[in-house]
């Protein structure tokens, strides 16, 4: 018999949440972000769902491979940029266009083979500091790409390092308003289309919408903003982990759960087992403590998470039984709460989900 343990996928909720996003940033093209397997929902199950998005974003091109593979059309971007020449024959044929961040890069555009133009998303380094050009080189580099024969339109962008800071007090958001103050100078004149907002700029920064925005986490109902949720955003999750009971045991008082002995009984009390684990991608760092629903009820971890099990506290829960359905996390225990708890952020607990979990559509 197969584990029990599944992740259940929203399709509604990732439609609603595209529909969301629409909604605050009206006048702005939307590219769904679907990287890292649609944010570990299933690249091609995600993409299915949101075909009313104006294009894709994906990191490697084997996710493009994989989206027209699928029969899916839309205009794709990769957003970690092409990294040999080998790559520009491929872009062409799938009709992927491309970030350039470097000059290597503009280097192998400017050796490409002769054939169809390239889109690039000119990339600038307003305060990130990861990936783009500086912004006293973005009109060299800017006229250096239009003179290219290997390159098509031109969309200027830039990614906000902590857009997830509101502008609520003037000791808030000073590194996301000086990021749009640099991108703006740095690119004013230039011709092309914006880009500048990931989901939280999306969620709290609409001046900075701009043409195109850039939404990944806020289209699977995940917030990074400290202390809420994505439903606090009118988003909705888009998946369900859980799994069942598979035993309850009387433990006696003193006696201590799981490896390493961290938790002790302070009563007799029933101890539950459930079949999930950092094997299946519940973060093992998780404290005692943190909840799950039993029942819809919360009942915490007790004890360490093991590879294929963890143990619950069922003193609240005296009616549970063997086979009962655990929730992780899902629409009535928000990923978000979980990743407070294991000190992470939600978009890591649903990139983490291993093969061996089941996938349910819904």
């Amino acid at each position: 018999m197969a584990r029990p343990t599944s992740a259940t996928v929203h399709i509604d909720a990732l439609r609603h949440n595209l529909g969301q996003v629409r909604l605050r940033a009206p006048g702005s093209r939307v590219m769904a972000v679907v990287k890292a397997d649609g944010y570990g929902h299933g690249l091609e199950r995600v993409a299915r769902a949101l075909t009313g998005a104006d294009a894709f974003g994906v990191a490697a091109l084997s996710d493009a491979e994989r989206l027209r593979a699928a029969g899916l059309s839309q205009p794709i971007v990769l957003l970690s940029g092409f990294d040999e020449p080998e790559d520009l024959p491929r872009l062409r044929q799938l009709g992927v266009q491309t970030v350039v961040h470097h000059a290597s890069q503009l280097e192998m555009l400017e050796q490409a083979a002769p054939g169809d133009a390239i889109p690039c998303w000119l990339k600038v380094d307003t305060g990130m500091h990861r990936l783009g050009f500086a912004p006293e080189t973005v009109r060299e580099v800017h006229a250096r790409l239009a003179a290219m024969p290997a390159v098509g339109e031109i969309v200027l962008m830039t990614h906000f390092a902590s857009s997830d800071e509101f502008a609520d007090s003037p000791t808030q958001g000073r590194q996301t308003r000086e990021q749009i103050r640099i991108f703006h100078e740095a690119t004013a004149g230039l011709p092309g289309l914006r880009s500048l907002a990931n989901s939280a700029a999306v969620l709290g920064w609409r001046d900075a919408s701009a043409d195109w925005v850039r939404p990944g986490g806020a289209l699977y109902g995940l917030s990074v903003v400290a202390g809420t949720t994505g439903a606090d955003f009118g988003l909705r999750p888009a998946m369900t982990l859980s799994t069942r009971l598979i035993a309850i045991n009387r433990i006696r008082q003193g006696e201590c759960i799981g490896y390493s002995a961290t938790w002790r009984c302070p009563e007799d009390m029933p101890v539950g087992v459930a079949a999930i684990g950092y094997g299946d991608g519940y973060p093992r760092h998780a404290p005692a403590g943190t909840p799950v629903l039993v029942r819809g009820r919360r009942v915490p971890v007790i004890g360490r998470v093991s590879m294929d099990l963890m143990t619950l506290d069922l003193r609240g829960v005296p009616d549970a039984r063997v086979g009962d359905a655990v929730t992780l996390w899902g629409p009535e225990l928000p990923a978000e709460t979980i990743a407070d708890a294991a000190g992470t952020i939600g978009y890591e607990l649903t990139c983490s989900i291993t093969r061996r979990v089941r996938f349910v559509e819904q």
